[in-house]
């Protein structure tokens, strides 16, 4: 008998070793203007939400002049790290970086001056990553408006901004590439979320246009090559007034979702084919108070500890 039983439990660990762990989807994002600092929400299905530390903040922004938090963007890198950007000021030339391995301790916070050789460059907002596999290094991706870049759309935005998104590159977040274009389509972008989907990399974008007739909608552009190329953006996928958008696929769907924030709600539409989308805005459930960010995964196991706090 006591070698049968051994040989149960030797099967039961073995299973459990084999078996991969279940992994939980995670949604970083921010409050109000930003000042209180990382907030953090789960879900199993990708819909409903269910914020952690009760709701209150993980890390507090000390850096840029207003010390903001904004649309915090959290990759998984190639070393085992979360690596998080954000918006730290409406007015700055850099953008906010840590890391960290647990989500719960953080790396000291540093400012990162992606615009700084740009002398009229008035802003750097909704900083995204996206982690190279093959090149092994980060691409960081950003919206900037630089006054008389692009003159033809320079009064159609709001209050002068007329944004278009930039890129540098990074192995190690301490030595970056010089800062490029990523996207003009000749109309104001923000809101850059780019995906690597069926060998093509889509980039997930808000067109900010106000004037004459607003936009505020999400669209899609495509591209063989990360670091440009990409093509004309296609009709909108949103109604108009949203914006930061985020998208994750679940078995066989996408599912975006982005924030109504005029009506400071969030919302999300599905689709299996990046074409025709469904608007399921009345089947999601997220924290009170939330602004958006970006949705990532991890394992159940670090969920588990980050119950506990």
């Amino acid at each position: 008998m006591r070698k049968i039983l051994l040989a149960i439990a030797f099967v039961v660990l073995f299973i459990r070793c084999s078996t991969p762990e279940q992994e939980v989807y995670m949604f970083s994002f921010f409050q109000n203007n930003g000042a209180d600092g990382l907030h953090l929400a789960y879900s199993y299905d990708g819909q409903i939400w269910t914020a952690l530390n009760r709701n209150k903040s993980f890390l507090t922004p000390i850096v840029g002049n207003d010390k903001l938090m904004r649309d915090p963007c959290i990759i998984k890198g190639g070393d085992d790290k979360f690596h998080m950007v954000w918006t730290i000021s409406w007015g700055e030339k850099g953008i906010g970086y840590a890391n960290s391995v647990d989500l719960i301790s953080w790396s000291d916070q540093k400012y990162i001056p992606v615009m700084e050789h740009e002398e009229l460059a008035r802003n750097c907002w909704a900083p995204e990553l996206f982690y190279n596999k093959k090149e092994n290094q980060y691409m960081i991706y950003w919206s900037t408006t630089i006054p008389g870049k692009y003159p033809d759309t320079d009064t159609l935005g709001d209050s002068g901004y007329n944004h278009r998104i930039y890129y540098c590159k990074t192995k190690d977040f301490i030595d970056f590439s010089s800062t490029e274009i990523l996207y003009d389509d000749g109309f104001n972008v923000i809101d850059a979320h780019i995906r690597f989907i069926d060998d093509n990399y889509v980039v997930f974008l808000k067109n900010e246009t106000l004037k004459p007739k607003p936009e505020k909608n999400i669209r899609i552009a495509t591209s063989k090559n990360l670091y440009g190329n990409y093509s004309s953006a296609s009709k909108p996928i949103t109604k108009n007034w949203v914006e930061g958008p985020t998208a994750i696929k679940i078995n066989n769907n996408w599912i975006v979702c982005f924030d109504i924030y005029t009506e400071n709600v969030m919302g999300a539409i599905i689709s299996n084919d990046l074409i025709n989308w469904d608007d399921i805005s009345d089947k999601i459930k997220f924290p009170k108070g939330t602004r958006h960010g970006s949705i990532f995964t991890v394992k159940e196991s670090l969920l588990n500890k980050l119950l506990e706090i």
